[in-house]
């Protein structure tokens, strides 16, 4: 089925779209990092950007050890500039290391409700200090990473829910079809990954029903507006849930009122369920 991806956790995406966002932010030419393995207190590198090798696949990083390790026990950025002759970190992966050329090194701790969920590296090939401009780009891009993962994983924890209440007729169970879809709304825009949006805004369409009839088409963001709007939520309230500005939400509001050709926030909620845009 389409939609299954969505119920991942495994958050390779989001690590990949965070080492572009890292070397774009830093400048620095080669990033890795990846996951904590479940069940072990190690980081698997998973992800490699701008690297020449293969040297640093696959590598298991243990807590405490080499850099990586250190920011997974300390839960802190931690940065050297000439890694292979730095007495602040163990030596267990300096092979690996050298082999892909590595002297100046940053490593940033991806942390999801307080516990360290991976890693994300920067690196050059050549031994100099990297500065605190280098080293908040670094931990901006793994604060996206983290954000990304946190939606990932509410996603996971809806999945349950649309499933319960798919199959029922009654009032409850419809009910909470309707909360999942308006939640599900609400995280969508929050992804980077476009394919697992593509997939989310298909479970949306899934949970709706019908398809809508002909002369009856709103944008996304307008159905995102009716959504919360169905759901008893004020414009201000709707403004702060979708990351816009109250005037923003009236202007979608007011676009698929005429749309739908409703003269009250009630009427557009029921044209919208009957058309099969809101479930």
């Amino acid at each position: 089925m389409a939609a299954e991806p969505v119920g991942t956790v495994d958050g390779t995406a989001e690590v990949r779209g965070g080492l572009l966002r890292l070397r774009r932010a830093t400048g620095l030419p080669v990033a890795f990092g990846g996951l904590v393995d479940p069940g072990r207190p190690q980081v698997r590198i998973s992800e490699l950007s701008g690297t020449s090798t293969q040297a640093l696949q696959a590598l298991a990083v243990g807590s405490g050890s080499g850099l990586g390790g250190r920011v997974v026990a300390r839960v802190r950025p931690c940065a050297v500039s000439d890694y292979p002759a730095s007495r602040r970190i163990s030596h267990e992966y300096d092979a690996p290391v050298a082999a892909e050329g590595l002297r100046s090194v940053l490593a940033v701790p991806v942390v999801v409700r307080r516990q360290v969920r991976g890693v994300l590296y920067g690196a050059l090939r050549t031994a100099q200090p990297l500065g605190d401009r280098v080293l908040h780009a670094a931990v901006e891009a793994a604060r996206e990473v983290e954000q990304a993962l946190v939606v990932r994983e509410e996603v996971h924890d809806l999945l349950p829910e649309i499933a319960a209440g798919a199959g029922g007729g009654a009032a409850r169970e419809r009910e909470r079809v309707r909360e999942a879809h308006t939640a599900l709304r609400a995280l969508a825009p929050r992804i980077a990954d476009p394919v697992l949006r593509a997939e989310l805004l298909t479970v949306c369409g899934l949970l709706t029903g019908a398809d809508a009839p002909a002369g009856v088409s709103l944008t996304p963001r307008e159905v995102d507006v009716l959504a919360w709007v169905a759901a008893g939520a004020t414009n201000a309230e709707t403004a702060r849930r979708l990351g816009l500005r109250p005037e923003t939400v009236k202007g979608y509001l007011r676009s698929a009122m005429r749309r739908l050709g409703a003269r009250t926030r009630g009427e557009a909620v029921v044209a919208a369920r009957r058309a099969g845009v809101l479930p």
